[in-house]
């Protein structure tokens, strides 16, 4: 669930708006971004092993300022979910629509489909939508990964030449785009409650996801650059065109599926987590208490 909330579907179309924005001078500001996520990820991950509770942010909130503040800051992340999961489902269903050469009626449909089956799968319980989030999320590690290896012998050094074409302030650009590529982690503290030891497993888990998610940012970063060159700049699907090196016109399913295993992920975590929020606000009387129900 933390590599969902993490790995959404910006990672499909960003890394061509971040080479149109800074040229092999974006690798830098992944870099950055990656580098800041480090103690950002971390924090979350203390805060949440210290205070387990469905309230996350909120809750910390509340041990540092009070319930007045605890429920402002609950407000403004509970009412942001709807805006954020809209968005996303419709991201991953243009990126879908756009790879199977479909229109935006379809990408639409995609989207409700992705925001309906997130919503199933948490009805039917968070553990069994962990269990095949865990399935999607390695399945779609081994995607991105086998892109980025696919495409690894067909880069040249000439596409990193010359290296900051737009000068330092492009990198800021570059770094400004790619900032929703590392939203996320502290979606993983509304879920602290439901492990079975947080002290234990969410630093754990932090950890790993920091690993898994530097090592696949960067690799479709640099092979981004390196194999596509000035073409990842006028792309919309960067990710089907690393799988057409050597996937053929197996890329563009595969990169459909990808899409709907990143999306999937980003909007079931979100509502998981969003409904743990809001058990918890109407627990504490920031909400309605109907709302509380499961709250702990």
């Amino acid at each position: 669930m933390c590599a969902g909330a993490v790995l959404g579907p910006g990672v499909l179309a960003l890394p061509a708006l971040a080479a149109d924005a800074a040229g092999p001078a974006s690798i830098l500001a992944w870099l950055v971004l990656l580098v800041t996520s480090v103690p950002v990820a971390l924090s979350f991950a203390a805060l949440g092993a210290r205070f387990p509770d469905g309230g996350g942010v909120a809750t910390f909130v509340h041990r540092a300022a009070g319930p007045r503040a605890a429920a402002a800051v609950g407000w403004w992340f509970y009412g942001a979910v709807p805006i954020g999961v809209v968005a996303a489902a419709l991201i991953g269903g243009q990126y879908v629509a756009g790879a199977l050469g479909l229109g935006p009626v379809a990408a639409a449909a995609v989207g409700a489909v992705v925001i309906a089956a997130s919503f199933a799968a948490n009805c039917v319980g968070l553990h069994l939508s962990g269990r095949v989030q865990l399935l999607l999320v390695a399945l779609l590690a081994a995607v991105l990964a086998g892109a980025a290896l696919a495409a690894a012998p067909h880069m040249t050094s000439a596409h990193f030449t010359p290296f900051m074409p737009h000068g330092w302030g492009s990198v800021g650009s570059a770094a400004g785009v790619l900032f929703f590529a590392f939203a996320g982690w502290e979606a993983a503290s509304h879920l602290s409650g439901e492990f079975a030891n947080p002290a234990r497993d969410l630093p754990k888990v932090t950890a790993y996801t920091l690993a898994a998610v530097s090592v696949l940012y960067l690799a479709l970063a640099v092979t981004t650059i390196g194999a596509l060159g000035p073409a990842a700049a006028d792309t919309d699907t960067p990710l089907t065109d690393l799988l057409a090196q050597s996937a053929g016109t197996a890329a563009r399913p595969i990169a459909a599926a990808a899409a709907l295993f990143l999306t999937f992920g980003a909007v079931n975590t979100y509502l998981a987590g969003a409904s743990r929020l809001g058990a918890a606000l109407g627990r504490d009387g920031a909400a309605p208490r109907w709302l509380s129900r499961g709250a702990a």
